[in-house]
């Protein structure tokens, strides 16, 4: 329940989905329509989605996102007028939820993930609807949606590098940090086991930290537009980064924590980025990233990239028992709040499918944050209800401030931004006309505990025991790449491009590797985890790196930080 510092781009979904949310209500409230709110309100949280990604990358994953929106809608909107039974409607809402899981677990689309296509797809399944009205009710639908799709892309007419010069600003923080504070050189503690992850001993989780922050840059630059100055820039200030986490000397040259700091600070402001020197030993092609890129863009590239998301679709996917419990936990939500008279038990659906994280740990946290956020909130819209009611005008302003403060709120603690989430939900259901005050509590109070209790059940139920074979995995593919990495820092015969690549990759598995133990850690009722393993093959990879880093030659010293 502990609250955290606020993201630093909190303001950007937030005010993203007020201005997407406002001219669609708007209008509609003009033409008298407020009941087709519902639909409008469906597009218009697209524009919740992508804000972390490149422009580029940016209009194709939003296009996704309308899409998949559309997609989902339909069929909820379809079933409903085909079928009144409650019990057939509860089963295509706990299979839509559990598709919607894997697809944006898979694509890695969010947050806020999939929990948005739920709510909007468990909504409409319980809404009055005729097959004559579906066409009109989607086209509606998919013009919230690409007014959203504009709203999320309008800032790249004033920033166009904004993603990418954030992603690489935290980058600098992160190795800024691990520069100030690296702990045992390089991880390579003498005592073995997990206590260097300690608060005595912050060292391995600043590297970790770090390495994360530097990969998640590379990838925001290789996906971004094609090269300019700037981003020129950018890639020189990644590699700095890169040069500081891997064998950080504090207060020498580009591993001087307040050089890394000053550089993230401007390189995070509206002014001209920073040019550091080039790191010792790198390419003039701008350490190889040009042909990465041309790579990933090629056809056997795009084919690799599909490949790798079916992998994470197929059969023998991590992914798989994830969607099995959110399946069974929101069927047995939404059956229980059926059983005990809950005439629409959606927001049943969508607390089950809202609990499921990467492991059962996070599911637990995300079970008891869910169920307070919802019970205050129900507070709340009893308090604001006299005053939605007021007028049509007066309902839509609080629905959009309801918005804004979710947004606003969530990234300190999910369970504070549930105290405005469950209101604005609430408040929706009185575009389609007033409902009796107690019976909508008493309704969402219900459906809250009983969605909590029966996703959770459901989560302890169906274990994920292939946490472990992805852990394994990640292992042997960690070991390739600091094989690799090895091989081709060794060879004096290898471009530079060539060994920034391969050190690049070694970084993706160590990050990749990280994830996987921690996701498996927070499991239960598995065979025993390769720690001991799992932590050689962490310190021999930042070793690797290291050794790497240090073949470029003597660390330079920068001079002083200058303008592009």
């Amino acid at each position: 329940m502990r609250l955290s510092p606020p993201s630093d781009t909190w303001f950007k979904p937030a005010l993203s989905v007020v201005v997407a949310s406002a001219v669609p209500h708007l209008t509609l409230l003009a033409i008298g329509r407020l009941d087709l709110v519902i639909y409008s309100m469906a597009g218009s949280l697209c524009a919740l989605y992508g804000h972390g990604l490149p422009y580029a990358r940016r209009a194709r994953a939003l296009a996704g996102v309308v899409l998949g929106m559309v997609a989902g809608l339909a069929v909820s909107l379809v079933t409903a007028s085909l079928t009144g039974s409650t019990a057939v409607l509860i089963a295509v809402g706990a299979l839509l939820a559990a598709v919607q899981k894997v697809l944006c677990d898979a694509t890695r689309i969010g947050p806020p993930a999939h929990v948005i296509f739920t709510f909007v797809s468990s909504a409409a399944l319980f809404a009055p609807q005729r097959l004559d009205q579906i066409p009109g009710h989607l086209a509606l639908t998919l013009g919230a949606g690409a007014f959203a799709w504009l709203v999320a892309l309008a800032p790249a007419l004033v920033r166009r590098e904004g993603p990418e010069r954030r992603a690489v600003a935290r980058a600098l923080e992160a190795a800024a940090l691990c520069a100030a504070d690296p702990g045992p050189r390089n991880g390579n503690a003498a005592a073995p086991g997990p206590r260097n992850d300690s608060a005595a001993d912050p060292g391995p989780r600043n590297r970790r930290a770090a390495a994360a922050a530097v990969h998640a840059a590379w990838r925001c630059l290789l996906a971004s537009g094609r090269p300019t100055p700037v981003r020129r820039s950018l890639e020189r200030l990644v590699v700095q980064a890169e040069a500081a986490f891997v064998a950080p000397s504090p207060g020498a040259g580009a591993a001087d924590p307040e050089r890394l700091r000053a550089w993230a600070a401007l390189t995070r402001g509206r002014g001209p980025v920073p040019m550091p020197p080039p790191a010792p030993g790198t390419a003039d092609e701008f350490y190889g990233i040009d042909a990465e890129r041309a790579v990933l863009r090629a056809r056997e590239g795009r084919r690799a990239a599909r490949r790798a998301l079916l992998r994470r679709l197929g059969p023998g996917s991590p992914l798989l028992p994830v969607a099995v419990r959110t399946l069974f936990g929101c069927a047995l939500a939404g059956y229980l709040c059926a059983a005990l008279g809950v005439g629409r038990p959606y927001w049943a659906i969508v607390t089950a499918a809202s609990l499921y994280q990467a492991n059962l740990t996070l599911s637990w946290n995300r079970a008891l944050q869910r169920t307070l956020g919802n019970l205050l909130g129900v507070l709340v819209f009893a308090a604001v209800l006299p005053v939605s009611r007021i007028s049509p005008l007066t309902l839509v302003c609080c629905c959009l401030f309801f918005g804004f403060a979710a947004e606003a709120l969530i990234t300190r603690n999910y369970w504070l931004g549930s105290v405005a989430v469950t209101p604005m939900a609430l408040l929706v259901l009185e575009f389609g006309g007033a409902h009796p005050a107690g019976e909508l509590i008493g309704d969402r109070v219900l459906d809250t505990v009983l969605g909590a209790a029966a996703g959770f059940l459901a989560a302890t139920l169906v274990t994920n025991r292939r946490a472990a074979g992805r852990v394994e995995r990640a292992l042997d593919a960690t070991d390739r790449a600091r094989a690799a990495a090895e091989r081709t820092g060794a060879d004096p015969e290898a471009a530079p491009a060539e060994r920034d690549r391969a050190r690049r990759t070694l970084t993706a598995s160590l990050v990749e590797l990280r994830e996987a133990g921690d996701t498996a850690a927070g499991e239960w009722w598995q065979r025993a985890l390769p720690e001991q393993r799992l932590l050689a093959a962490e310190r021999a990879g930042h070793r690797t790196l290291a050794a790497t880093a240090q073949r470029r030659g003597p660390t330079a010293h920068a001079p002083s930080i200058g303008a592009e």
